[in-house]
């Protein structure tokens, strides 16, 4: 969402929750003081009648104001720099690189630094680091006909320091993601809700897929050479929390374990989708400005759909910008009583659906 494309209430809004995601796609102008800010500006908030929006600094120094010395408006741009070019250098490094070495490329200060590329990408360097060699494994071993080839093309020196950075990242083997889950246990169940059948499966780590209208042949074509188990005892208690979480969802379900792999991107908006609080929803501009990437509205939706785990990551509570459902891989309806569970109060007994 651009300047063009948003209202002034909207920007408004944007600065009474002080939106940090906001910054640098407006600049606030306050007319009584003479200065102008970013969206999440700490100082004092002026009343709304007193507050001119600008594009960018530059017209807002037309209008006579002058950047505040507090939040540095005019620096959302260097700041934006600074993190592109450590991401490049990130990405063209074949070994970590130590949040100093990448503050002194861009000139700031390590602390500042690491709080400005947090602001941007919603991850520290050294995270995003990480999360990029995951991605770069899964990639290779996904390809590879030999685990040792995709050690070294994910850009790992040897097997050993691989295994010990990915040691319980990946939530299987090595192997078992060249060899479609070879090696892997996976319970599951397809158990009836009031939304209809609804399959889970779960690893010894989490919950790996939670959908409705699928059954075994689903998982079969997702992990090939895994071992399916219907059923067992351990199972149970996690497969009754998750049937407590899709039919009252406004208890939260924050504390069910899941085991998910995706993108980086991925990833990321997957961890925005979690942190939406029951009975609110998104748009997916938002959810794109969330992890730092404004432009990349289709992107977010792209990975919104590309959700696992329905309901756990609540895929469902992101809606269009004019506030209509959107679409939903389960139907429209699933999506809208979902909704309508979550802004419920949390005490009431559902009926059937």
């Amino acid at each position: 969402m651009s300047f063009a494309t948003m209202t002034d209430d909207e920007r408004w809004e944007a600065m009474r929750r002080r939106d940090k995601a906001h910054d640098g796609r407006f600049i606030v102008g306050v007319l009584t003081t003479g200065i102008y800010c970013r969206p999440s500006c700490g100082a004092r908030q002026p009343l709304r009648a007193n507050v001119r929006f600008f594009a960018d600094g530059a017209g807002a120094r037309a209008a006579g104001l002058r950047p505040c010395k507090r939040c540095l408006p005019d620096d959302v741009g260097r700041d934006e720099a600074a993190v592109l070019a450590a991401i490049a250098a990130i990405k063209g490094s074949e070994e970590p690189l130590a949040l100093a070495d990448l503050a002194q490329r861009t000139g700031y200060s390590p602390t500042h630094f690491q709080r400005v590329f947090t602001r941007h990408t919603g991850l520290s360097p050294a995270a995003y680091a990480r999360t990029l060699r995951e991605e770069r494994a899964r990639a290779a071993l996904s390809d590879a006909e030999r685990v040792t080839d995709a050690i070294y093309d994910a850009g790992f020196s040897g097997p050993s320091r691989f295994y010990g950075h990915m040691e319980g990242r990946m939530g299987m083997t090595a192997s078992a993601w060249v060899n479609g889950g070879k090696g892997a246990t996976i319970h599951w169940a397809v158990v009836p809700t009031s939304l209809g059948d609804m399959l889970v499966a779960a690893t010894d780590k989490g919950v790996c897929r939670l959908s409705f209208a699928e059954g075994r042949e689903a998982l079969e074509n997702r992990f090939p050479a895994a071992m399916l188990v219907e059923g067992g005892a351990e199972f149970e208690a996690l497969l009754k929390e998750v049937v407590d979480a899709v039919e009252t969802p406004a208890q939260g379900f924050d504390h069910i374990p899941i085991d998910v792999k995706g993108t980086a991107f991925q990833e990321a908006v997957w961890r925005e989708l979690r942190k939406i609080p029951a009975g609110e929803t998104r748009s997916y501009a938002d959810i794109a400005a969330a992890v730092g990437k404004p432009n990349a509205v289709r992107a977010a939706g792209s990975a919104n759909g590309a959700n696992n785990v329905a309901v756990l990551i609540p895929c469902h509570r992101v809606v269009r910008s004019d506030g209509s459902l959107g679409g939903y891989a389960y139907g429209l309806d699933i999506k809208d009583e979902l909704l309508r569970r979550e802004s419920a109060p949390a005490q009431r007994r559902l009926g059937e659906f």
